[in-house]
């Protein structure tokens, strides 16, 4: 594993390398592996988030408590978050901490708008009176954008709105992040960032409502998976691919600050559109065994159907694209999540290998 990990060292031209960075959400799955490869730079990595769901969670099957610096706290709670912020001094901070499902929105819009509206405003605050940060990338979301279901991909210069509580917060989100570099960070030594990304799927995740989760759930169960809207067009990507993006950034905000401290997407190319219907019998191809009922529900609550990504403003200025194609995607999820069931020890070293394994596309 150690040689494994040195192969690491030179990734982003040695930035992140025994710096101190904060990543919060990293209990969740984005953030859990996040801190996977963060770790294998040779980050000295601090988390704090609120407990991972479940011992399926990707942070517990790592091991994570027992490899990086583990804090369960609040990102709703200020006066915790600042004084944590100031006590480790970060000079790096990836913000993924957030209510991340639509569905759930419906159930708790207080609680969502207090964790992805309030929680922005916290981190930001305890940005602004921690002088040890260099960069702080908020991670929002695609959804984040005022969707008319257009054909084409949403530039970062697009409105941003959303008709669900969800993507109301992560545009907020947004908004918040852009007066809060306007207002407070232009004369400040941290740079300001903020992150789009589609629809991330990976091993590791189990959350519910989620597709590819909702997926492997049924054939642990060897139930019938119910899709309730077959149609819906998402840019899907393989959990990696944004992470990817994520670091590329902050290597540039790092080395060359606020020329680069604005809003960017991270999504496929807009040549690889898939619906869920179509995703669902790529993986069927993959594990055959698994057995979907399609349906077209007028009932639920309301979800875009057509949502994409323009991504050129990362190709062009920050040298980022995909590495996967569609099948290359799934066939990288249903390893990770074949070894989550195969294996019922520490799966750290196998995602490792994962990491190294993209690296090499």
């Amino acid at each position: 594993m150690e040689n494994m990990e040195l192969a690491f060292k030179n990734q982003f031209k040695g930035v992140y390398q025994g710096k101190r960075v904060l990543v919060t959400g990293h209990t969740g799955f984005k953030g859990s592996w996040l801190s996977i490869w963060l770790k294998a730079l040779g980050a000295e990595v601090y988390g704090f988030a609120l407990e991972a769901d479940g011992p399926n969670a990707n942070f517990n099957r790592c091991g994570l408590a027992q490899r990086m610096h583990h804090t369960l706290g609040d990102i709703r709670n200020q006066s915790l978050l600042q004084d944590f912020v100031s006590e480790i001094k970060p000079h790096f901070i990836f913000h993924l901490a957030a209510q991340p499902l639509v569905l759930e929105s419906y159930n708790n819009p207080h609680y969502n708008f207090e964790t992805n509206v309030m929680g922005t405003v916290n981190i930001l605050e305890a940005v602004k009176n921690c002088p040890s940060v260099e960069f702080l990338i908020n991670v929002t979301t695609d959804k984040c954008y005022q969707n008319k279901e257009w054909l084409w991909g949403y530039r970062e210069s697009e409105a941003l709105g959303g008709e669900d509580p969800y993507s109301a917060s992560k545009a907020c989100s947004e908004i918040i992040t852009h007066a809060y570099r306007q207002s407070f960070f232009k004369q400040h030594a941290c740079s300001i960032a903020s992150a789009r990304a589609g629809n991330v799927i990976g091993g590791g995740d189990w959350a519910e409502n989620r597709i590819i989760p909702d997926a492997f759930r049924a054939l642990q169960m060897q139930k019938t998976l119910q899709i309730r809207n077959p149609n819906a067009i998402r840019p899907w990507q393989f959990v990696l691919e944004p992470l990817m993006g994520y670091l590329t950034l902050g290597m540039h905000l790092a080395l060359e600050g606020s020329a680069f401290a604005e809003a960017w997407n991270f999504g496929p190319l807009s040549s690889e559109p898939y619906s869920v219907k179509q995703i669902i019998e790529l993986l069927q191809n993959q594990i055959p065994h698994l057995k979907v009922e399609f349906h077209h529900s007028h009932s639920a609550p309301h979800e875009a159907a057509l949502l994409q990504l323009d991504v050129s403003k990362a190709l062009h200025r920050l040298a980022w694209k995909p590495r996967l194609n569609m099948k290359q995607t799934l066939e990288f999820t249903t390893r990770g999540y074949l070894q989550e069931l195969k294996h019922s020890g520490d799966l750290y070293t196998l995602r490792l290998q994962h990491l190294h394994d993209y690296c090499s596309c």
